[in-house]
């Protein structure tokens, strides 16, 4: 990337033949950074991992342009595999991403399947159905300040009282993250799909918590029975953050997605999970 575009990158490569396994990136969600995979990523030791700052988030908040459309990220997040043979597995908005990179016109490219955990798909409705939305279905006010937005994001997915615990350094942090935030906010809320995710080519993985709100576990119900060939994975008393709260099952739901990957271009499948 361009020294202005470039983003925060943590590359893990095991010991051993790192060429024989796929590459497997992680893609975090909205008001979330890479840092938040760490222990996920310590579960996955010998995975050749890689995870990323989105542009507008913590180490990555001076690239610029802050991406307004989910196609934007989806150029990063292909910019960052670099035609490596790769598993795409994304939190949250990260799984729109990721989707949307394996649905790229033209074909997958590099990508050999594909995990998400609970990916919004606001454009089926539920978002706009929950509780505490705005009639159009929006978080927040359209002219509310971008920090304030993030202070307001933040109480809604995480308590109150995990608020009330950040360090002041900490919350400041956080609402620095509000224009990336309120950017792509703006950009999934719509009742137009930016990809048809049926027509996905690629072996695909969808996670959910047993504690997770009726939207979000809705949501991945639907994936499953509309993506032909796709696989339900259930994480047992968790929510949408079980990447924090979980971390050894949300490293299983990774291994899941490595499973079923399909065959690199050189005919070598990719290396068996331990």
């Amino acid at each position: 990337m361009p020294d202005d575009h470039r983003l925060s990158i943590t590359e893990h490569i095991p010991d051993g033949d790192a060429a024989a396994r796929p590459l497997v990136v992680l893609v975090h969600g909205s008001l979330d950074r890479a840092a938040s995979f760490a222990r996920v990523a310590r579960r996955l030791d010998d995975v050749h991992t890689l995870t990323y700052d989105r542009r507008g988030y913590h180490r990555s908040r001076n690239a610029v342009p802050v991406h307004t459309t989910v196609e934007g990220h989806v150029s990063d997040l292909l910019a960052v595999i670099d035609e490596r043979p790769a598993v795409v597995v994304g939190h949250s908005y990260g799984g729109d991403i990721a989707l949307g990179a394996a649905l790229r016109p033209g074909g997958p490219g590099p990508i050999l399947a594909v995990g998400a955990y609970e990916p919004p798909l606001p454009w089926l409705g539920q978002w706009a159905r929950r509780n505490g939305a705005r009639p159009d279905g929006s978080p927040h006010p359209p002219d509310e300040d971008p920090g304030e937005a993030a202070e307001r994001f933040f109480r809604r997915m995480v308590g109150d009282a995990a608020w009330e615990r950040l360090p002041e350094r900490t919350k400041a942090d956080r609402r620095a993250d509000g224009p990336a935030l309120a950017a792509e906010l703006a950009a999934i809320r719509t009742t137009e799909a930016p990809f048809d995710i049926t027509r996905l080519s690629v072996p695909a993985v969808f996670g959910r918590g047993s504690a997770s709100l009726p939207h979000h576990r809705d949501a991945v119900a639907w994936l499953v029975e509309n993506v032909p060939g796709s696989e339900l994975v259930e994480i047992d008393g968790a929510g949408h953050g079980a990447h924090l709260t979980h971390p050894e099952a949300f490293a299983r739901f990774v291994r899941a997605a490595i499973a079923r990957a399909v065959p690199t271009d050189d005919g070598r499948a990719p290396a068996q999970s331990r």
